[in-house]
């Protein structure tokens, strides 16, 4: 399995199980398979509603001898209602509580965007609070304590820019490590591959291929398909892969970890596969035309009326 190497030399698995939208009652064997299976990276969040249930898994496993906590690199992430100083350390408090560990190998800031504390999701403007209130400069120092206090041994951010994470770094004391942000062959972010790389930041894909199942409220009509994509699928046969296999396989070999969400027994066992799989430079070059910087996850949730949040100044473009 490749890895990447964080600021300690510890290393990140190429390849995590992705947990958003796996159902309580289908997570924990979701996740007990991929361990067997040889997952060593798993890809957490409070907001998803469900690390109870893999916190379960994780214990089961451990007990079990199919793996041990050394062995395992696990992500979570800091939900936007926990941005004040004060939240940060409580929320990956109850995260650890809920996930029955000591320390987390990662801690993600979800979002560069805040809520009012108690707010699980925004019904309007005023649920939110404006940069100004709460800078994520403000979280980041919260997130630096918890690694001083070794609560996690590393930090980054989720859905930030290459302008927010430039902002963040030029006055962290621990520069951001990882980046997870929206990535495959319809929306490639090539400048921002880059910058990372240069950076030494190890940036993350999600929802790789597509994210076809996430709710019908962040969908657009007649959003184009990366598992059905003609060339996708041409490449597949002519490796005899699946679609999905060609798409893990090209976000590691661009130099990217990357999450495939499932709780399917036969697809967890393909992604897994899909490290064995390597494609070659026609291919590679061919998938690099199909990039029309699309995105599935587009945000426009967070611009609403009063928040002081817009599409725009989410993504900086």
């Amino acid at each position: 399995m490749k890895t990447y190497e964080l600021a300690n030399e510890d290393k990140m698995p190429a390849l995590g199980l992705g947990t958003w939208k796996s159902k309580p009652g289908e997570v924990y064997a979701a996740v007990r398979h991929s361990i067997k299976t040889g997952y060593r990276h798993i890809d957490c969040a409070a907001a998803y509603g469900n690390e109870a249930e893999i916190g379960k898994a994780f214990t089961d496993a451990f007990l079990e001898g199919d793996v041990t906590r050394d062995e395992l690199w696990v992500t979570s992430k800091l939900w936007n209602n926990a941005h004040l100083k004060e939240d940060v350390r409580p929320a990956l408090e109850q995260t650890l509580k809920d996930l029955s560990l000591g320390y987390l190998d990662l801690y993600l800031m979800h979002w560069p965007i805040a809520l009012k504390p108690g707010v699980g999701f925004p019904a309007s403007g005023d649920d939110f609070l404006s940069p100004d209130e709460i800078p994520v400069s403000v979280t980041w120092a919260a997130m630096e304590e918890c690694v001083d206090a070794g609560l996690t041994k590393h930090i980054g951010v989720s859905n930030f820019s290459i302008k927010k994470l430039k902002a963040l770094n030029a006055n962290s004391r621990i520069k951001v490590q990882v980046n997870q942000v929206e990535l495959h062959p319809f929306l490639q972010q090539n400048s921002m591959l880059e910058f990372c790389q240069k950076e030494k930041i190890v940036l993350t894909a999600y929802s790789p291929l597509g994210s076809s199942d996430r709710p019908a409220v962040f969908k657009a009509q007649d959003e184009p398909s990366l598992l059905e994509n003609k060339t996708i699928m041409e490449i597949a046969a002519a490796n005899n892969c699946s679609a999905a296999q060609v798409l893990i396989s090209w976000a590691i070999q661009r130099g990217t970890s990357v999450i495939p969400k499932s709780v399917n027994p036969n697809r967890i066992e393909q992604n897994f596969q899909a490290t064995s799989i390597t494609l070659n430079d026609a291919d590679m070059q061919i998938i690099a035309g199909l990039d029309r910087h699309s995105r599935y996850v587009v945000g426009e949730f967070w611009a609403m009326p009063g928040s002081g949040y817009s599409v725009e100044t989410l993504w900086d473009e």
